[in-house]
């Protein structure tokens, strides 16, 4: 996953500060986003350490959005309503 996320900062231009809005959840904190409604998987690869959730301020979401998909190191989630774009190395897909 460090390699994926340090691949999108190269793309664009290199040594941008990246939030990290989630990556690793234990199962109890990812069952309670769930039942809260967070929209969550059940199953989520951030269980096993496999997927970030991420912002960098300088980008726009839509240029990180772009930058992942065409890098296809896995999937890549858009969440503009949330101001963050996911990351993960299961297989590659969007949503």
């Amino acid at each position: 996953m460090i390699d994926f996320l340090n691949a999108v900062d190269r793309s664009l231009g290199g040594g941008n500060d990246i939030h990290i809005v989630s990556g690793f959840r234990s199962p109890e904190y990812n069952e309670k986003l769930a039942r809260r409604g967070q929209g969550v998987a059940r199953h989520s690869l951030h269980l096993q350490g496999k997927a970030i959730d991420f912002r960098i301020p300088k980008a726009s979401l839509p240029s990180l959005r772009e930058a992942a998909l065409r890098l296809q190191g896995g999937g890549v989630g858009y969440y503009p309503g949330s101001g963050f774009v996911h990351i993960d190395s299961g297989r590659v897909r969007t949503w």
